[in-house]
Parts: structure tokens; sequence; C-alpha cells
């Protein structure tokens, strides 16, 4: 599940980043946005979107507070070289208010839509464009066949990609791995080989486990556990298989799902394992996933599996680097030879109008011209392949784009925000943290989690 609307606004998208949640602020709407005037000196990157002048589009979005800002910004340049006002409104009631604006008769020109199930029910309902060509030719340039599938329905394309996250680092501390002889590991096998050998330091230090994990997130809580399960079915069935379980033709209860919970079992259930610095197992949904990974920076655990967008939880003054506090590493693949297999989330552009003006300010959003300039404003990250990492605003960022962009990479959109409702936010979260307190064993758990499937 992306969570960054209980993040600072200067975390990374992720997801955040980014993708059934809803960015931070009041629930107030917010709108802002600038004139356009005549084609200025130096818009030659904008020639192709024509002259607008006197000409608005609105863009409507989750996004609010300082990464609202940023995205006005990124629009700037535009405005002024076609004569465009984008006028921003940002409200964390989207959801809701997109379908009430529709169904109104009222909807905005652009909405950037934070789920590919809200962009298909909004398909479904008659009430999207289907893509220009020139934004269609902007994502078959910039962007991988997976990525464009979550825009597409029915064999149509509807909405670019926007801004995206990546899921499933394991977080630790350089100077740990170094004093103590460690290698980051290649293999999960290799991860288990370290964790094993991590667990003999509790001799030393009662409260030392290898692993820390925090589930507690308000009505959330859970979610840090459903990505830990989403992580190992990619890696341990295949993209096969994991599509098939996000769209309920795999259950919950299958062998390869309830193998994926076994396989997490291993460590979380683990009181050997977990859970450095706050006790045993039944500590994991009374620690919050904020403060989760802390351990790590007293040497209490080693290891703490979540987003890229941890990063904004670490101190102020703690260096995140491959030589700093702390780093981390990509969740390993289960075999070596595997294909890279990586979660995350997204956001899609979608339009409500042809008008020349929205088609013009939809066709700039696909374009590597505006990755390019938003992801050095800072805070958000996207797997545009036009775009250079080194204009992500932190080391991890732009570790994250490069493996986005590698076409090595197998990418798939978060379960939880794929799933209905009633199961990726609610039983999903509910049933893994009864599995983890020992109140539901795997067989139960699976099972109750597809008796809510609609």
């Amino acid at each position: 599940m992306n969570r960054r609307f209980i993040l600072p606004v200067t975390a990374l998208a992720v997801g955040g980043l980014v993708l059934a949640g809803c960015s931070g602020g009041s629930d107030d709407e917010s709108s802002s946005g600038a004139s356009g005037g005549a084609m200025a000196e130096g818009c030659d990157a904008y020639a192709d979107y024509g002259m607008h002048d006197g000409e608005t589009v609105q863009v409507y979005s989750t996004i609010q507070e300082q990464e609202a800002d940023d995205l006005v910004t990124s629009f700037a340049q535009f405005e002024e070289c076609t004569g465009i006002t984008v006028d921003y409104v940002g409200t964390q009631e989207f959801e809701t208010q997109i379908n009430v604006r529709v169904e109104a008769g009222d909807p905005p020109n652009l909405a950037i839509i934070p789920q590919p199930g809200l962009l298909q029910r909004l398909v479904e309902a008659g009430a999207v464009m289907p893509a220009p060509e020139a934004v269609e030719a902007n994502v078959d340039e910039f962007w991988s066949e997976s990525w464009k599938a979550y825009g597409t329905f029915d064999d149509y394309f509807y909405a670019a990609p926007l801004m995206a996250s990546v899921k499933g680092w394991v977080w630790y501390s350089p100077t740990d791995f170094a004093d103590n002889g460690y290698e980051v590991p290649a293999t999960w096998d290799e991860m288990m080989a370290l964790t094993d050998e991590m667990a003999a330091r509790s001799a030393d230090n009662p409260q030392y486990r290898p692993w820390c994990i925090g589930f507690e997130s308000g009505d959330a809580t859970g979610w840090p556990g459903t990505d830990w399960i989403e992580d190992i079915v990619l890696r341990q069935s295949g993209a096969e298989v994991y599509d098939q379980w996000v769209a309920g033709e795999v259950k919950f209860s299958s062998d390869e799902i309830k193998e994926a919970f076994d396989t997490f079992g291993e460590i979380a259930l683990n009181a050997d394992y977990v859970n450095g610095g706050f006790g045993g197992p039944e500590s994991i949904i009374s620690t919050s996933f904020n403060d989760g990974g802390l351990p790590i920076l007293d040497g209490n655990c080693s290891m703490h599996h979540q987003a890229s967008f941890y990063e904004a939880q670490w101190p102020e003054g703690t260096t995140v680097a491959e030589d700093g506090d702390v780093w981390a590493f990509l969740t390993p693949p289960m075999a070596e030879g595997d294909p890279a297999g990586v979660t995350g989330g997204g956001e899609f552009v979608a339009a409500f109008d042809s008008d020349p003006a929205t088609v013009a300010l939809q066709t700039f959003m696909s374009s590597d011209t505006w990755a390019n300039e938003r992801v050095s404003l800072g805070g958000v990250i996207s797997a545009n392949t036009g775009l250079d990492p080194a204009n992500a605003s932190s080391p991890i960022g732009q570790a994250a784009i490069e493996i986005l962009q590698d076409p090595e990479t197998v990418f798939k959109f978060d379960a939880s925000d794929l799933m209905p409702a009633a199961v990726g936010a609610a039983s999903f979260w509910t049933g893994i943290t009864d599995w983890v307190n020992g109140t539901r064993d795997t067989d139960d758990v699976t099972s109750f989690i597809d008796s809510t499937w609609p």
C-alpha cells in the first residue's frame, strides 16, 4: 500500500509511492495557477504544444502542501511558453469527489489518479477520454509495457503514468555490516543465512535481534506486512501468479500464497529473529511503522524491510548513503539468476475532454521534459526512461530510478492497491495483524481473507 499521506511531504513518492493513499494536508481544497503569455524566447522545447492564449486547464489530484507547490512550479515554463493557465486543485477527498464531479457533469480537464482500480472505474463509467496519439507515443518511447498496461483497458489506452515508487528495500547500517564482516545478500537463502548468523549477537545484547518490524499505522495497521507478502509472492511464485492473485484467480488459500505467508513467518514469527529493540514477535503490531527501523541506529537490530519513502523517517542528521549511517538493498530474489522483481506504486494522468489545451498539457506531463523538471525539484521519482537519475534529490531516489529504468526489472503494482477495497484496504491488513499476533494461523487467515473477497 502507498502510505504517502502520512509522511512528511519531503518524502520520496513510493506510496506512497503512491497509490491508494493521498498526500498530507488539511481537508480543504487548495487551488493555484499562473497565467501564460505569448511564446517567449527559450521556448523551443515547447513549440510542439502550440499557443493557447487565454486557455485554462484544471488539474485535480490528491497532492497537497509542498508537493503541490512543486507540481505547480513544474508547469511554470510550460505556461509561459504556451499561454495556458494551469489551475491546480488538490484535495484529500479526491477519491470521493472525483466521482461526485463526474456524476454532476463537472469533471476537471485532467486528473492525477492514484490507483489503476479507480482509473478503471472511471473508464467504465465512460468519463475518461482515450489518450491522444501524442501521449501514447510518449508512453511507448519512455515507459515499459507493464506501465502502459496499467493505463489500458479493453485494448484502449487511456492514461499515461506520472510518478512512481519502489518498495521492498531492506534498510541496514553500512558500518554495522562492515564491522561484522557481513555481505549484502544476493539471494533470499543468503539473507536467511545472514539472519541466522546475526542472531548469535543476542548473547551479548539481549535486546538485539537481526530484524526490526513495525505494523502499527492507526486504522491502516498491518499494511507493512502486506508489503512483505507481496514481495515474497512476486519473487517466489513469479509475475503470472502475482497477477492472478491480484485478479482473484489465485486465492489467498492457494498453496502459493500460503507458502509466502510461511516464508515470511520464518522471520516474523521467530523470536530469535525479531523484534530488535522492541520485544518479540508480539511487539510487531504495537510498533509504529515510523519507528520500526530506528533500532538500527542504536545497534539493536540490523535489517528493516520498508519502501524508499522510509528515508524520511530517519532522524535529522542521519546520512542516507552507501557509506553513510543507513543504506538499503532491494529484497533479493529467491534464487540466483531470477529476474529482479519490484513492487511499487504510481499515478496516472486521465483526461475528461479532448480540448487542444487539455491535450497539450496531458502530452507535456507524459514527456521526459516534464519528468526531469519535476524530479529535479525534489521529493519524487518516476519510471520515465528519459529521466536522468542524477536529478533525484537523494541517493536512494537515484537508485530507485535506476531500478525502475532497468529493462530487466519486473515491476508489479502494489497488490493491495489493485485488489477490491474490502480486501486490500481491510481484511488483508487485519488478517496479517491477527496472524502475527498468533490469533490466526496461515490456513485460518488465508481462508478468512478469501471470505471477504466481493
